[in-house]
């Protein structure tokens, strides 16, 4: 039925901290993650290459009824309260023997599933026939219910029980599909909500791959398939609110070239059927199923996850689309969604639009990507630029377009130098059509001159912002060297007002020099909150007015000086009176705005 590589996956430690922050950069109108660095979704082969199941087959669609009473008496064999759709859990889990078998103390989770196998092998029945399709159903309907279509509560719910009535045609459906669904759903909830419904490892082991730096897992088993049972959950002991915090700031700051969009570029398809199958699949935008379920894969807004260039599209807006029923809660009308949905259901069977791109930048869409979400990527208290960071990832995407174009230059010589060699012997080989050998090789030789061009192109492009990076740190050195010469500055007058004020009465003189040290501490503060290049200027002139004015007020002071003891001589008074302290709010830094 293609649910045998799910059971194969051994416990997962839940990551509540990881799901909560995934879920908060969920937009629910276009289905996708937003994340600073653009959109993310998980797709039919992340779903097929981690959890192994079916994601091709037919749609997982049929009836809904308002009452699954009868249904569930009829192929359950169990009592179902009249007018629900619920079955009870308790009574499931008893006909499959699995209520009373309670952990003992001291017994090991290991230990504790082995005697849990042994006690359901005796209730279940051991041969083909009625009571092993009864047991079958009852299994398949608490595995849905409960695990892979899991809901928020404590319930059963029977809305796949029409699915189950022939169990031969039970495989030939697209679970994976629904499975999707069923998670962008869960996703697209009450923001309220601190849980996501569903199989949890799915979601935990999809950022994993696609956002390792976030450090929330570790490969204990390599080469496993499907890929969920080669990942343990790392244990986290910090507050949960904690942790949240510090995923979203990670989050925020995360490294863009860190960014894993294709992770199973070198796995293969051995031993996995389920994938070979499936790849006729991927890489389209489809409608997916899940009976009342049809929501829409929006896969264009993520092209570089299939090793293409973003192009510019038009963000999915909600009610440009007909969203179909979403919620069993309540009753509801029997309905055949084969009917309702069946434009839906067409772009299924046919696997139409598939997603393409022939731009050659991100640059327009990640444009336009910014002006639709503005600052609300961001979901972190506080958000920084890491400019040595940004720096470094410039600095890192040059150097790659330079090894790419030393390739480039490579390949083109070599094909140069063998163009003559190659052309006489397919000459020979092929006497027939010689023009034609002739042509291609041109043209791959014209292929290889235009990929030189793009990777030369891609190269200047990259230079611009690393020199700007450049520019602005020089800029930050030098408002850095700036601001060190004004400090030293004023340390030095405000030694010279304090001497003033001991040594002399006060004067015209002093009042200039307060206010001259006043108007550099202020230019410093202003200084803190301009950018580098508008710092530089602006600090620059200060410092040099204080250096003009402190040599012609040392030659006032020394005049002044020399009236004052003109004066005293006559006056009959001394010139060491202490005197008293200079107002508060023309001081040199002490109150106010001078800080």
């Amino acid at each position: 039925m293609g649910f045998g590589q799910i059971f194969r996956i051994e416990r997962m430690r839940v990551d509540p901290a990881l799901t909560q922050a995934l879920r908060s950069r969920w937009d629910a109108e276009a289905s996708a993650f937003a994340f600073p660095w653009g959109h993310m979704i998980p797709s039919l082969e992340d779903v097929s290459q981690i959890t192994g199941l079916r994601v091709y087959g037919r749609a997982v669609s049929g009836y809904t009824y308002p009452c699954y009473h009868d249904l569930a008496e009829r192929l359950l064999d169990l009592p179902v309260e009249r007018r629900s759709s619920l079955v009870p859990r308790v009574a499931l889990q008893e006909s499959l023997g699995l209520f009373e078998a309670r952990k003992n103390a001291g017994e090991s989770k290991d230990e504790y599933l082995a005697r849990l196998a042994r006690v359901s092998q005796r209730e279940l029945a051991s041969e083909p026939g009625p009571q092993a399709d009864l047991d079958l159903r009852r299994f398949l309907v608490l595995f849905l219910g409960r695990l892979l279509f899991a809901t928020r509560g404590d319930v059963v719910h029977c809305r796949f029980l029409p699915l189950l009535e022939d169990l031969g045609e039970v495989g030939g459906y697209a679970w994976g599909a629904a499975f999707l669904a069923h998670q962008f759903d869960g996703l697209s909830a009450s923001e309220r909500q601190t849980s996501t419904s569903g199989f949890y490892p799915f979601l935990q082991v999809w950022a994993y791959l696609h956002l390792p730096a976030l450090s929330r897992g570790d490969l204990t088993r390599s080469g496993l398939v499907p890929i969920a049972p080669r990942w343990d959950s790392r244990r986290d002991t910090r507050h949960l609110a904690d942790q949240l915090e510090r995923l979203q700031e990670a989050i925020d700051s995360y490294p863009y070239l860190d960014v894993v969009w294709q992770p199973y570029m070198g796995e293969g398809d051995e031993g996995q059927p389920w994938l070979v199958q499936a790849r006729p699949y991927f890489g389209r935008s489809v409608w997916l199923h899940a009976l009342n379920l049809v929501l829409p894969l929006n896969l264009f807004l993520t092209q570089r996850s299939l090793g293409l260039r973003q192009s510019v599209v038009e963000f999915p807006v909600r009610d440009r689309f007909r969203w179909l029923g979403r919620s069993f809660r309540g009753l509801h009308d029997t309905t055949d969604w084969r009917e309702r949905a069946r434009e839906q259901i067409e772009n299924w069977e046919r696997k139409v639009k598939g997603v393409r791109s022939d731009v050659t930048t991100d640059d327009a869409y990640l444009q336009a990507y910014a002006l639709k979400y503005e600052g609300k990527v961001y979901k972190s208290a506080r958000h920084q630029v890491d400019v040595t960071g940004e720096i470094a990832s410039l600095r890192a995407l040059l150097q790659s377009a330079v090894q790419d174009r030393e390739a480039a230059q490579r390949q083109t010589t070599e094909l140069s130098e063998g163009y003559r060699s190659k052309r006489c012997f397919l000459l020979s080989k092929c006497r027939g059509s010689p023009s034609l050998m002739e042509a291609r090789l041109a043209g791959a030789a014209l292929r290889a001159e235009e990929a030189q061009r793009h990777l030369e192109e891609r190269e200047r492009d990259l230079e611009l912002p690393h020199e700007q990076a450049m520019t602005l740190q020089s800029e930050r050195d030098q408002l850095r060297v700036w601001a060190e010469a004004a400090e030293a500055h004023v340390a030095e007058m405000t030694r010279e007002l304090a001497t003033l004020r001991v040594q002399r009465p006060p004067g015209d003189q002093e009042e200039t020099l307060a206010r001259s040290l006043q108007q550099i501490v202020t230019d410093i503060g202003r200084s803190h909150s301009r950018s580098g290049v508008s710092v530089s200027r602006a600090t620059g002139p200060s410092v040099g007015q204080y250096l003009v004015g402190s040599s012609s007020r040392r030659r006032n002071e020394e005049e002044e000086r020399h009236r004052q003891g003109e004066g005293s001589a006559h006056d009959g008074r001394g010139g060491g009176e202490m005197l008293p302290p200079l107002d508060r709010r023309e001081g040199s830094g002490e109150s106010g705005g001078g800080q």
